[in-house]
């Protein structure tokens, strides 16, 4: 129900806000603030999602916890999104959205909302013998390996997201 309304509610905020702002200082400044709003989001997106993108190696090259990266990748990218839809409202929902610690006070709220009930992962490559490729072509690379010990594997917890 809260969607529905949310879709009724966000373009007459919208409408208003147009008729307000181009009220106050015209038509072509408003246009011209509508079209620089798109112009910024572009931006944001492609700078911002650069960023994201060097951070979320770093956290998989250190196998960390690659969850709080993409969030906050994701909300940079409905940012950038926000920013090139025409509209006041959503150019300032998209504004806030951009704010670190806005990102980082809805995750908190999102992780209190969200239960992960089950997590598995699957041992070496590919569990499945039918993708390993059989090629013994001029492409085959001789290489030496070092079987590690099951074990002796260092312990690692969960990844922060879930509650015990």
């Amino acid at each position: 129900m809260w969607i529905f309304l949310a879709f009724l509610a966000v373009p007459v905020i919208e409408i208003a806000l147009f008729i307000r702002v181009g009220g106050l200082i015209g038509l072509w400044p408003t246009l011209a603030l509508v079209v620089l709003g798109t112009l910024a989001g572009a931006l944001v997106v492609r700078s911002q999602g650069t960023r994201t993108q060097t951070e979320l190696r770093r956290a998989m090259a250190g196998l960390g916890d690659p969850a709080e990266p993409l969030a906050h990748g994701a909300m940079i990218l409905l940012a950038g999104l926000l920013l090139m839809l025409p509209g006041f409202f959503s150019d300032a929902c998209g504004l806030v959205l951009l704010i670190p610690q806005v990102r980082s006070a809805v995750l908190r709220w999102l992780s209190g909302r969200v239960r992960v009930s089950g997590f598995t992962t699957r041992s070496g490559a590919f569990a499945d013998s039918s993708f390993v490729r059989r090629d013994t072509g001029p492409g085959v690379i001789d290489g030496d390996f070092h079987e590690i010990d099951p074990t002796n594997l260092p312990p690692r917890g969960p990844s922060g997201w879930t509650r015990h």
